[in-house]
């Protein structure tokens, strides 16, 4: 057996802010992607993956029995093959920001759910939170919450929209072009990141209202306006408020980003070379870049393997 393959995701602009209800943009990366297998001869990897498939199974039936209106699975086929040495195979990096859980939550659903709703039907708003809401509920066993929004996205393989957490929309992008200046990338920090850990600093942080007042004024406003400028292709706008979004982040959201990037950070806020914002979570794993001129930035931060992710 060999399952059809999940897609990682990027999360464009959206992370935290969805929280709080800004808008959001997510689209598949299909650089990295997994599977699920069927054991062959086992190793100490596949092993580990379907000791943590077994985990996440017994999670499943206590969802199951607690909210069964949500979900059913065949929890019976889960466990059988399970014990034929079932296991994830992924080339996805964990702790990254590019949705490994989630590739993860969106091929067992796909196989184990019953009554799912699948990719070929028609999607409408309803069916669509429907699904991202039985997403949070599996994907929360890996990091404690979750809006649902990288199973969504592995799932459907369609870049998404996010209007408010109750109102998501596939998307179109603006046309790609392997010739143009413009690129997001991919930096990688080289160190894993750990989500609940970071969701839980965010969390603390809305607590103190000085911060809930920059989160709305700033984060969530330039955070609207990126998702709004790209969709529309307006690269001017885009970069004007990219650049004000890294800037809050610099200054508000110092523990997710890692120590050793605080100065390239400002770096590129500063010779408007590139500007950088979190991918994901943040505290390590990738970081996301935004330049209007690649050779600039790949010349600027020559130290780094940049991966491209989109250019225009």
């Amino acid at each position: 057996m060999k399952g059809p393959l999940f897609y990682s995701k990027i999360l464009l602009f959206g992370e935290y802010g969805i929280i709080k209800d800004s808008k959001g943009l997510s689209i598949p990366y299909n650089f990295y992607k997994g599977a699920l297998k069927m054991g062959d001869t086992p190793t100490e990897e596949t092993e580990k993956s379907n000791q943590s498939l077994r985990n996440f199974a017994a999670y499943l039936e206590d969802l199951q029995e607690s909210k069964p209106e949500l979900v059913v699975f065949n929890l019976e086929e889960l466990h059988l093959d399970l014990a034929n040495g079932m296991y994830f195979d992924s080339s996805i990096p964990q702790g990254y920001g590019v949705g490994s859980s989630g590739a993860l939550v969106a091929a067992i659903y796909d196989r184990y759910a019953q009554d799912k709703i699948t990719v070929l039907e028609n999607l409408t708003r309803e069916k669509l939170i429907q699904l991202k809401t039985v997403f949070a509920e599996m994907e929360s066993f890996f990091h404690g919450t979750s809006s649902g929004l990288d199973p969504l996205n592995s799932y459907l393989s369609l870049p998404i929209l996010i209007n408010s957490k109750d109102n998501v929309e596939p998307t179109g992008l603006p046309s790609q072009s392997t010739q143009g200046k413009g690129a997001v990338f991919l930096l990688d920090s080289g160190i894993v990141g750990e989500t609940a850990p970071m969701i839980t600093i965010f969390m603390e942080n809305l607590k103190d209202q000085g911060f809930r007042k920059m989160l709305k004024n700033q984060f969530v406003k330039y955070t609207d306006a990126c998702v709004e400028s790209f969709l529309h292709g307006d690269m001017k706008a885009l970069f004007s408020n990219t650049k004000k979004l890294s800037k809050t982040v610099l200054n508000n959201f110092k523990p997710m980003i890692p120590e050793q990037f605080h100065q390239i950070w400002a770096q590129g806020i500063e010779s408007n070379d590139y500007y950088l914002k979190l991918c994901g979570s943040g505290g390590g794993g990738y970081i996301l870049g935004f330049t209007q001129d690649l050779e600039k930035a790949k010349a600027s931060l020559k130290d780094y393997e940049l991966e491209v992710v989109y250019q225009f």
